[in-house]
């Protein structure tokens, strides 16, 4: 289903507006449909309305069964009062029910009383239902009694069932326009936050909310050492888009419409480096930082990131995903973040960045059941949308996601095993102990229970939501609501470590548009990420291979991506392709000829000052270089004419121009071959 927390929904459109279209695009995700057809049988002779009802069936899945309920229009009711809560149904349309209710075979009857019975049945159905009706209204009162009464029962039906559906839209021109609700999302209660247990350094699950519109946590500015001044920059040149799922209660779901980056900017940018005055090769691989930062900001002349916010999700994996972990660790990191210490708030205080420590729900052990149920599901995705939706509010240009769960990265793996058919072993890190040995009896642990989780789900369907339900957990939930947030907000994302892989992951199977807005600085030497960087087409820019957590790593090349941009944006053009030249313009010759005892050139080549010294008088050593100096004249006790002086007399000047040396050059050799003396 499209619409989020809600069972049943009303689709009003005029005729040809797509109404139809558009309510079969909300069922689409649903593994079954029962498609219950209201309209009469057509006049074997109407060719026109035959055709409109074979385009209908046509358009339907081969896995929805029909149901018609033209026989007896009191049926409807009854059919939609015994679906199950397992059940999709498709009703289409009110405007054919109302059409067969008003025939006159099915008359004497009580109209009102059946249309409350309908809306009865729809409230409440335990079913998915969507409903189809035309919207009436909007043109003149029919002229004939018959059509004042169709139009009369049309209006009062929709009415009632708008009233008795959890959400309505209005299709005009193919265009959705969402009427009901005017409330957010009611919230959804879910355990969130990990708690000490006892006064041991231990954590268990404690029932807590993901709201709605409650507050989301606070955004930490570390002060230790002070951010460095930031540069300021070009505003954004693209628009962000507008947030369907919170505004108007549209369910994160698959095949979503996001926002793709310019896909002329990034090779502009590019074309354009190769322009710069860049020395040498240029910036090699870190050209991509250029190409990216540029799609996904609408320029050829991107500016670097100077507002950036850490998110840090915290949520625990229990059961034998985390065999190995030490007891509450995860639980430490995060308190030390939220109190401005340890590795990551200091780096977030290098690179003056905000940084939010996000609770996610917990997770039980996937080889025993579900990691979380659905509603857990969907309040995470929607709270992790929240997350990105208000930091794009609050200015934020760029979002480093990072995970401290317990047992995080097994649960990454796990995901990645499920959807990129990937084996165990070979996506699963080493685990290492507080003293850092390797614990091989732990990674074996794990290894076993994703073993075990994906025969428990062999036959479980594989969609996105269900494998967060059943192997991901809270923390890749909120992680994959952060990352189609910031897609539908044009906000770009530095993943780091498997946790942001796995999300990303699950968040190309939701909407394909997320994974051009992610980029991978260095993939760690964890094999899960390796995976999927190739899964999602990610080329990792460096091959650091920092461990320093998920989300301190790119923190840390943060400062060489800012560095590339400013570079890209600030350098000039080369002389040669146009650019400003560097040469000075006055070339009219001066006389530099020296004509002081102060000013004497170099009589040697291999040999220059700005100001020459005084030369020594002839049979004297210089005194003013030191004694193992190549330079200081062997002279003593020699004659002037043995010596070749190593700083010659000025010649003086003679009548007529005097050439002056170029500055670089040494001094013009005598055609006889000796050196001026």
């Amino acid at each position: 289903m499209s619409v989020e927390g809600w069972n049943t929904v009303l689709v009003l459109g005029g005729i040809r507006s797509g109404k139809s279209e558009f309510a079969e695009s909300l069922v689409a995700d649903a593994p079954t449909v029962r498609y219950v057809a209201t309209a009469a049988a057509a006049d074997p002779e109407d060719t026109e309305w035959a055709t409109r009802l074979a385009a209908h069936r046509a358009r339907r899945p081969g896995s929805w069964t029909t149901e018609e309920t033209a026989d007896d229009p009191r049926r409807l009711a009854d059919v939609l009062a015994s679906a199950g809560p397992n059940e999709t149904m498709l009703v289409d349309d009110l405007g054919g029910w109302v059409t067969v209710l008003l025939d006159p075979a099915h008359q004497p009857a009580d109209d009102v009383a059946t249309i409350t019975e309908l809306a009865d049945a729809v409230r409440a159905s335990e079913a998915r239902i969507v409903l189809v009706s035309p919207e009436v209204g909007l043109s003149l009162v029919p002229t004939t009694p018959l059509g004042r009464a169709f139009a009369d029962a049309l209006g009062a039906a929709n009415r009632a069932v708008a009233d008795a559906c959890d959400a309505v839209a209005l299709v005009v021109a193919g265009q959705p326009v969402w009427l009901k609700p005017s409330a957010p999302v009611p919230p959804v209660d879910v355990p969130a936050r990990a708690v000490p247990v006892d006064g041991v350094d231990g954590v268990a699950p404690a029932a807590a909310t993901l709201p709605a519109d409650g507050p989301l946590p606070e955004v930490l500015t570390p002060t230790v050492p002070p951010a460095p001044p930031t540069a300021t920059g070009t505003t954004w040149t693209t628009s962000t888009m507008a947030l369907p799922v919170i505004a108007t209660g549209l369910v994160i779901q698959p095949g979503m419409e996001l926002p793709m980056p310019d896909e002329y900017a990034g090779p502009q940018a590019v074309q354009r480096l190769g322009t710069l005055d860049l020395p040498g090769a240029g910036l090699g691989v870190l050209e991509r930082v250029v190409e990216f930062a540029a799609a996904t900001q609408g320029t050829s002349t991107p500016t670097p990131w100077t507002d950036v916010r850490v998110l840090l999700l915290h949520g625990d994996h229990t059961g034998g995903v985390a065999a190995g972990a030490p007891v509450g660790e995860s639980t430490r990191l995060a308190r030390q973040a939220r109190a401005g210490r340890g590795t990551l708030a200091r780096l977030a205080a290098e690179n003056g960045a905000g940084l939010q420590v996000v609770d996610a729900p917990p997770a039980a052990p996937i080889e025993h059941g579900p990691a979380l149920d659905a509603d857990t599901v969907e309040s995470a995705l929607r709270y992790g949308w929240r997350l990105a939706e208000e930091a794009a509010e609050a200015g934020v240009r760029l979002l480093v996601l990072g995970a401290c769960g317990a047992g995080a990265e097994a649960a990454a793996a796990a995901v990645l095993v499920a959807t990129a058919g990937a084996e165990a072993p070979t996506v699963l890190g080493r685990v290492h102990t507080a003293d850092g040995e390797i614990d091989d009896a732990a990674w074996m642990v794990r290894c076993a229970t994703i073993r075990d989780a994906l025969h428990r789900t062999r036959r479980s369907p594989r969609g996105a939501k269900d494998i967060l339900a059943e192997l991901g957990g809270g923390d890749v939930a909120v992680a994959c609501g952060v990352l189609l947030g910031a897609t539908a907000r044009r906000v770009p994302v530095l993943l780091d470590g498997p946790v942001g892989l796995a999300a990303g992951m699950v968040a190309r199977d939701l909407a394909g548009q997320a994974r051009h807005w992610c980029l991978l600085v260095d993939h760690g030497g964890h094999p899960a990420v390796r995976l999927a960087a190739d899964v999602l087409g990610l080329t990792p820019l460096l091959d650091l291979r920092l461990d320093l957590g998920e989300g301190a790593n790119a923190l840390a090349a943060l400062p060489l991506l800012r560095s590339v941009l400013a570079l890209a944006g600030s350098l000039p053009v080369h002389p040669y392709h146009g650019g400003p030249d560097d040469e000075p313009t006055d070339t009219t010759p001066t006389d530099t000829t020296p004509t002081g005892d102060a000013a004497t050139a170099p009589a040697d080549g291999d040999v220059a000052a700005t100001t020459a010294p005084t030369a020594p008088a002839p049979g004297l050593a210089r005194t003013d270089l030191p004694a193992d100096s190549d330079a200081a004249p062997a002279a003593a006790g020699a004659g002037a004419d043995d010596v070749t002086p190593e700083f010659a007399e000025p010649t003086p000047a003679g009548p007529g121009p005097t050439t002056t040396a170029p500055a670089d050059a040494g001094p013009e050799p005598d055609p006889s071959g000796r050196r001026a003396g």
